[in-house]
């Protein structure tokens, strides 16, 4: 799952975008509304994290530009305990959900769990392809009666592939896609991770492949 957070406190950002990553989410961090704006248009997120009081432009200002340029993925807005009347402005241009600031970090998981599920392209917590499942909460792989918890990185990359299991991803989608924009990897990355989760379902004894077309990209398929 990949989320944009906008929040010009840098600490409180951080310690979120620590949390976020934790638990399996892909974040990308901006710290004012113009670049909010920017990345909520070009990239692709399954939620969005918007504190209303940032420089540049306001919170409710990018969430109503937003929804008038028919952007519907959830968002959820960061409002501090006095901002009764930026809540309900909020809620009425089209936010998913509001938190007062300050915040426990599990009440703000949970916001963001039950955002994720209301989108309106659901994903369910448990992918399935061939005779794979992955669990999405807990990142376990499972082939069967075998099951491997798959480090961040390998989870990441094996949620796209399976995501995306009827197109070729190429070596750049995944990299965005499992990364982020702002990773500092490079391409490398991706075909040595592809490389380990190849042997993951080699040791699984999986009928899944990683199959891959030369200039064209990666997916899944199942053997004969």
């Amino acid at each position: 799952m990949k989320l944009l957070y906008a929040e010009d406190e840098r600490l409180l950002s951080e310690a979120v975008v620590d949390i976020l990553t934790y638990h399996n989410y892909i974040v990308d961090a901006v710290y004012n509304g113009e670049e909010a704006y920017d990345y909520a248009v070009a990239g692709d997120y399954d939620g969005i994290i918007l504190d209303i009081m940032m420089p540049k432009r306001d919170g409710i200002d990018v969430l109503v530009a937003l929804r008038k340029n028919g952007c519907k993925t959830p968002i959820l807005l960061l409002t501090a305990k006095t901002q009764i009347d930026d809540r309900i402005r909020g809620l009425d241009a089209g936010a998913d959900d509001y938190l007062p600031k300050p915040f426990d970090m599990g009440e703000l998981l949970a916001r963001v769990r039950a955002m994720l599920r209301r989108r309106e392209e659901f994903h369910p917590d448990l992918l399935s392809f061939g005779d794979l499942t992955l669990n999405i909460q807990s990142g376990t792989l499972s082939c069967g009666k075998t099951e491997f918890v798959l480090p961040k990185q390998e989870y990441r990359l094996m949620e796209q592939l399976m995501i995306n299991h009827t197109i070729f991803l190429s070596s750049q989608d995944l990299l965005i896609k499992a990364w982020g924009y702002d990773a500092t990897t490079d391409l490398n990355s991706v075909w040595l991770y592809i490389s380990y989760l190849r042997k993951r379902l080699v040791t699984m004894n999986s009928h899944v492949e990683i199959v891959s077309k030369r200039n064209i990209g990666y997916r899944l398929e199942m053997s004969l």
